[in-house]
């Protein structure tokens, strides 16, 4: 497993671990991440508004949708209040299956990511172009006729084409009963959320890091929420989904629930 770990190239699980403060990561990794920072100062902003809304998203679904199982899909590397911390902190009892497929993640993922000892923590080693083997993989460990919540936070980005980031998404929530959520997070150019400067950095990136990244406008990132209902406030900066504190930032916060 090891060869495919790349330590002369940054990737994106090591940079966000970066910008988050954790120690996880290269110099190559914080290189890049100090780059793109300069073209873009507010990215850690964004890496921090993104954990913070994951909080309150999870916090949220727990507590008050009685939510007890979570497919979070793109983990990146164990940092402050997981999912599964902030689930079990409402439920002791909630199951969480983390799915990445970066071996450095997984390798943290299974010595950091331990469950509370009345529910579950479970790693599946798979790609989110691979929606199919996700769900078969998650049934062992989650219930599947019962609710649940799928997290997908920042990780549509790096699905380049916006139809099969759909298609996605659509397969995921098919196989989700009634009552399920989908909680999203994506970067955007639009400059209401003042994402100009992300154009740049994105750039950047591309050139120097991996997997490569795109932004999308308010209307692609909605129709990732097709046919789900979304909670209030709607789509937002997720620094502004149920929460006025800290700078607005240009990543998109939704939380749908299926019919």
């Amino acid at each position: 497993m090891n060869d495919r770990i790349r330590t002369d190239i940054a990737h994106n699980a090591r940079v966000w671990n970066y910008w988050l403060g954790g120690k996880d990561n290269y110099p190559v990794d914080r290189a890049v991440g100090d780059q793109v920072t300069g073209f873009y100062p507010s990215i850690g902003e964004v890496a921090r508004a993104d954990r913070a809304f994951l909080g309150r998203a999870v916090t949220h679904l727990a507590a008050e949708a009685g939510v007890r199982q979570f497919l979070d899909i793109g983990t990146g590397l164990p940092t402050a209040d997981n999912t599964h911390e902030v689930a079990q902190r409402v439920a002791p009892d909630a199951r969480i299956v983390y799915v990445d497929n970066d071996p450095i993640v997984l390798t943290h993922a299974r010595a950091l990511l331990t469950s509370a000892p009345e529910g579950v923590t479970e790693y599946v080693d798979a790609d989110a172009h691979d929606p199919e083997r996700i769900v078969a993989a998650a049934v062992g460990t989650l219930d599947l006729s019962r609710p649940l919540a799928v997290m997908m936070l920042g990780i549509l980005n790096f699905v380049l084409d916006t139809g099969k980031a759909r298609s996605i998404v659509r397969t995921l929530m098919a196989a989700m009963p009634s009552g399920s959520h989908l909680v999203l997070t994506h970067p955007t150019l639009e400059p209401e959320l003042g994402g100009e400067g992300n154009e740049a950095a994105m750039a950047f990136w591309n050139e120097n890091a991996t997997p490569p990244i795109t932004a999308r406008t308010r209307e692609e990132f909605a129709s990732f929420l097709d046919g789900l209902d979304l909670l209030e406030p709607g789509i937002v900066s997720c620094s502004r989904w149920r929460s006025e504190e800290g700078p607005v930032v240009a990543q998109f916060g939704a939380v749908g629930r299926k019919p």
